[in-house]
């Protein structure tokens, strides 16, 4: 049977910790109320046994799949949510938030703090990835799920759904993690400081306070460049850019655009300031760095309660989250008697394998789902 579209599909939204009830963060603060934006694909089944919870990337949203109305393209893991996809919605209910501190529908800076009637700005609290993790807790809960077949997620979606595991052992059934890590390292946490520093060191991000005005479009596109080029690997730019000029038959020192992938990167910082809120970028990006699913403790138990089985899959030509990264955590989950399979897909795509290396990562998932519904609840 050919693979379709799941569809039109609408977000939808789901509103808690309302006064006096505000949730309150690792940091202590309390925040409410809060709005998650989710989606779902799929139907839940009669002893909702069936659930899968999906986690975006960075800069991701709860549109994981199918078409909204009048849009041109549709969610962004399209190509593995599905009917008879990888995630296949004729027999799995698929559920995708998009998390907290986000701009996309969930609770953020950019969103209206009721005390002031203005948007938070950088009043809005320090968040973690374990307050996303506890947000999207609500969310099933409030679904009446009791038990999740899978989670899964690639980069920051990786980490939220080890997390998961850690957090709520009794809930999660199995874990996909793509291309993720355990904790950002120096040089991941380097690259964002230099990504934030692009925006803050734009005069029109006002410390945060630029909401009704001129958006920092400059820092925010620059960043993006660079966030984008980690994205990538070298063999994967060659093959699609190489040294390629546009509309030149030589070199010129006019500074203009010359080559080919220098129009690209300024093509997706340019789109970037279209869809996303400067401050949102600034808070998820350390939510990212402050991630430490040891919290500098012991890794060999820290999974000590965890029940879940494991698929982990990682990129031959990641550079910014390498392979080895994985190895850490997969050989400390070993360790613990875990189940675990743990595959590396050779590609040239780099980072964003996760997002468009269908083929590789439906038939490992298809087989990995179809055993874990024979496995007894944890």
């Amino acid at each position: 049977m050919a693979e379709q579209s799941f569809g039109i599909v609408e977000t939808k939204f789901f509103t808690f910790a309302e006064s006096p009830h505000e949730m309150t963060l690792k940091s202590g603060i309390k925040l409410g109320p809060i709005t998650i934006a989710y989606e779902t694909y799929g139907q839940l089944n009669a002893d909702k046994s069936n659930a899968i919870l999906i986690f975006h990337a960075l800069t991701g949203d709860a549109h994981a799949a199918g078409m909204h109305k009048d849009a041109k393209k549709p969610g962004w893991w399209d190509g593995m949510i599905g009917p008879d996809k990888a995630f296949d919605t004729n027999k799995y209910f698929i559920i995708s938030s998009n998390c907290l501190g986000s701009c996309k529908g969930s609770t953020g800076p950019a969103s209206i703090n009721p005390k002031t009637g203005k948007p938070y700005g950088l009043s809005f609290p320090v968040i973690t990835i374990e307050d996303m993790v506890v947000a999207q807790h609500k969310l099933i809960q409030h679904l009446g799920i009791k038990q999740l077949l899978s989670v899964a997620g690639g980069s920051m979606g990786g980490l939220q759904a080890l997390l998961w595991t850690i957090r709520y052992p009794d809930m999660v059934k199995s874990v996909i993690a793509v291309a993720t890590n355990h904790r950002h390292t120096a040089q991941q946490i380097a690259l964002h400081e230099v990504c934030r520093q692009a925006i803050m060191s734009d005069p029109d991000w006002q410390a945060g306070d630029y909401y009704g005005k001129a958006v920092p479009a400059r820092g925010m596109a620059l960043s993006r460049m660079i966030g984008h080029i980690t994205y990538m690997s070298e063999k994967s730019m060659d093959e699609k850019f190489g040294r390629k000029l546009i509309g030149k038959e030589k070199l010129g020192y006019d500074f203009s655009t010359d080559f080919e992938v220098e129009n690209y990167l300024k093509y997706r910082g340019d789109s970037f300031v279209q869809r996303f809120d400067a401050n949102s970028y600034l808070y998820l990006t350390k939510a990212l760095d402050y991630f430490d699913i040891a919290d500098e403790g012991n890794l060999n138990t820290v999974f000590k309660n965890t029940k879940s089985h494991f698929l982990v899959v990682a990129f031959t030509s990641d550079w910014l989250y390498p392979a080895y990264q994985s190895k850490e955590f997969v050989k400390a989950l070993k360790g613990g008697g875990l189940d675990v399979s743990y595959v590396e897909i050779n590609t040239n795509y780099g980072h964003d394998a996760f997002l468009v290396e269908i083929e590789g990562q439906s038939h490992l998932v298809k087989h990995f789902l179809a055993r874990m519904e024979n496995e007894p609840p944890v």
